[in-house]
């Protein structure tokens, strides 16, 4: 069964979602981020920009099924075109089509209202179905 780990009070979801792909992909983690049109663009130019010193690689989708294959960071698509089914990071506001396929889903949680308003529509199907959950406080941090 799928678990879903929450990440909450995120101070800047594709900032976060950078360092996270990072940490996983130097764990050799595979992921499909999924974002909306905008979001997916910008993503897409962080993963290049980030980090002076580094890039991650990574697949927008849809993308040839070779190429996709050897991505361990894919960007977009649809249940089809997911050659792995490791990790799924969801940056959208509803629950992501074909996630119970996933090892992990991870979602990124905002202070804006409407972000967590979402975010707790989402952690009530997931508890109602039965997923286990994993709630992670950013701002405890410090």
């Amino acid at each position: 069964m799928t678990e879903v780990a929450f990440h909450f009070n995120v101070p800047d979801r594709l900032a976060y979602a950078c360092r996270l792909i990072r940490k996983a992909v130097g764990q050799g983690v595979r992921l499909v981020v999924l974002a909306d049109g905008a979001d997916a663009s910008r993503l897409d130019q962080l993963l290049w920009t980030f980090s002076a010193r580094e890039f991650i690689a990574h697949c927008s989708l849809p993308a040839h099924a070779d190429v996709a294959a050897a991505s361990a960071v894919l960007i977009g698509g649809e249940p089809a075109q997911w050659p792995h089914s490791q990790v799924m990071l969801n940056l959208g506001m509803r629950v992501p089509a074909g996630f119970e396929r996933f090892e992990r889903l991870i979602e990124l949680v905002t202070g804006d209202d409407d972000d967590r308003h979402h975010a707790r529509e989402r952690w009530r199907h997931y508890a109602a179905r039965g997923y286990p959950i994993v709630r992670h406080d950013v701002s405890a941090r410090g």
